[in-house]
Formats: C-alpha cells, sequence, structure tokens
C-alpha cells in the first residue's frame, strides 16, 4: 500500500487516470443515491402521515376505518427500499440490470442511452454525473495531491454533486447527507489528523455565518414581498461548506453562486416569459467546488485587478 502511495505521489499522470476510473464508480453510486434517496425520503413521509392521521380521531373518522386499514397495510407491505436493496432494475420495465449493462460510461455508451432490457431512454443524467464526477475527481487530485486534505475534499466533491443532483431534480437538500457533510467538515479542520483546510475556529465561524447570511436575507425577503425566497436547505448546505473551507471563503462563494444563480433566472425568464422558482443549491455546489480549488487564485487576481 505505501508503495501504491508513493507512486501514485510521484507520477501524478498515473494518479490522475486512477481517480478519474475511481470518479467513474463513484459516480455510478452517486446516481443511485439521487434516485433512491428522495424516493426512501417519500417513503417515510408517507409512512409518517399515515400514523400520525391514525393517531388523530377526528381526521381518522373522516377517512374511515377501512381506507386507513388499508392504507396503513398499504405502507406495511410495500417493497424494502434502500440504497443497496432491491438490486439495480430498469426504471421502465423493473428488470434487474445485468453487469454488463451497468458498466460505469462505458454500458451507456454501448447501450446509446438505452435499456439493454427494454429498449427505452435512459436520462443522459447518469452520463453525466458519472462524467462529472470523475472529471472533478481527477481535478482534486491535480490541484490539491494526494494528501489528507486532497483525499477529504474528494469527499466534500462528492457529497455535493449528491446534493446538487437531488436539488436540481426535485428542489430538495435532505438533511441526512448535509448534517454529515458539516460534521465530517468539522472534523477534517478539528487538526486530529492533519492541517486541514482551515483552523478548526474558522470551520465553527463559518457554520453559524454561513447559515445566518443566506437565512439573513431570506428574512428580508420574506419582509418585503411576503415570499420565501429560498428554501432553508440552502441555508445548510451553505452552513456545511463553511465547515470545509472556512468563513472567509462563504463571500466568494455567496457571490459565484449569486452570479449563477441570477444567470440561470434570466434564462428561464427568456425562456417562458415570467420568472420560475429553480433549486439554488447546485450553484451553490457549483460556487463550493470552484472557490476550493481555485479560491486563492479568484482573489490574488481580483486583488491585482483593483490595484492595476
Amino acid at each position: 500500500m505505501q508503495d501504491l502511495i508513493l507512486t501514485l505521489q510521484t507520477n501524478q499522470i498515473f494518479a490522475i487516470f486512477l481517480f478519474i476510473l475511481v470518479g467513474l464508480c463513484v459516480g455510478s453510486f452517486l446516481n443511485v443515491m439521487i434516485y433512491r434517496v428522495p424516493k426512501i425520503m417519500h417513503k417515510e413521509w408517507r409512512a409518517e402521515a399515515v400514523g400520525f392521521i391514525s393517531q388523530e380521531d377526528d381526521l381518522a373518522n373522516t377517512i374511515g376505518t377501512d381506507k386507513l386499514s388499508h392504507m396503513q397495510h398499504r405502507i406495511a407491505t410495500e417493497k424494502q427500499l434502500t440504497l443497496s436493496k432491491p438490486v439495480s432494475h430498469c426504471t421502465h420495465c423493473n428488470q434487474k440490470i445485468s453487469w454488463y449493462h451497468n458498466i460505469p460510461l462505458i454500458s451507456w455508451l454501448v447501450l446509446v442511452g438505452k435499456s439493454g432490457c427494454c429498449g427505452e431512454r435512459i436520462s443522459a443524467r447518469y452520463l453525466l454525473i458519472e462524467v462529472i464526477t470523475a472529471v472533478l475527481s481527477a481535478l482534486v487530485i491535480y490541484q490539491l495531491g494526494l494528501t489528507g486534505v486532497g483525499l477529504s475534499a474528494l469527499v466534500l466533491v462528492w457529497g455535493l454533486i449528491v446534493l446538487a443532483g437531488i436539488d436540481g431534480e426535485t428542489q430538495l437538500l435532505p438533511d441526512r447527507i448535509t448534517y454529515p457533510l458539516a460534521v465530517l467538515g468539522l472534523l477534517v479542520n478539528s487538526q486530529l489528523f492533519f492541517t486541514g483546510f482551515v483552523s478548526p475556529t474558522s470551520a465553527i465561524w463559518g457554520l453559524a455565518i454561513g447559515f445566518l447570511s443566506l437565512w439573513s436575507v431570506n428574512q428580508v425577503f420574506y419582509l418585503i414581498t411576503k415570499k420565501q425566497g429560498m428554501g432553508q436547505g440552502d441555508f445548510k448546505l451553505l452552513a456545511a461548506i463553511g465547515c470545509w473551507l472556512g468563513v472567509w471563503a462563504l463571500p466568494l462563494v455567496i457571490l459565484l453562486s449569486s452570479m449563477l444563480g441570477v444567470l440561470a433566472g434570466v434564462i428561464l425568464m427568456i425562456k417562458h416569459g415570467k420568472s420560475q422558482p429553480f433549486a439554488f443549491g447546485p450553484f451553490i455546489a457549483i460556487a463550493a467546488i470552484i472557490a476550493m480549488l481555485y479560491g486563492d487564485q479568484i482573489v490574488a487576481w481580483y486583488q491585482w485587478l483593483v490595484v492595476a
């Protein structure tokens, strides 16, 4: 193992190639998370809703004992859904996907974006997530090296890809991903194992300021318009990013994500003729990755521009 690590540290081309392959495999699993986590949450919400109704006599009587019993039976007998069960299956015909039809990138290209069992079109999102994960994984290793910071940065990037994918499709940012990501960021920056990205103090302030900054903006927006501008998931995501990158990275993340969000809003307005709600999480994720990999260069360029 030590020989392999030494080889990867001294041979950057080999390291980049290896992490492209790792990224493709991880991207395949991230696709599973993006697809299944919202469905798992939906099943849990259904069970909680039926459980709540059954405990409220007025609601239970309104629905009726027979219908309520039928709902409870249906919830109880639904197939288990986790990240590992059932095994990968076609979302169109529900047939089990053969291993040779489930090879990252290659299978999608060979099958020309169609299901191997029924021939139905497969979403390009699967290919896109695998390619993005592979490219970003290699880029992280190229920029940060095969170090504790570099390897932990991979986890952050993979988590951000999952959150961006889920938010983009469902406008949800699950706490079950955001919270562990925040805790892991504090642990990485605790300096117990390696130096980390920032000091523990900066990480803690990043947690607080990250949440409060977007929360404050949203509160002002609500006071003016009486509408919610963004969900609490966005606050929590920025707080988690603050845990990783520290409080001083937040202005850049907010600025970049706002610019991307405004651009997306303008495009949607032109396309639909009126303002449209859209997920802001993907833009926060993109901005965080840019700030992590190129934040120092961007700040230095801006300072040079101001002085010049």
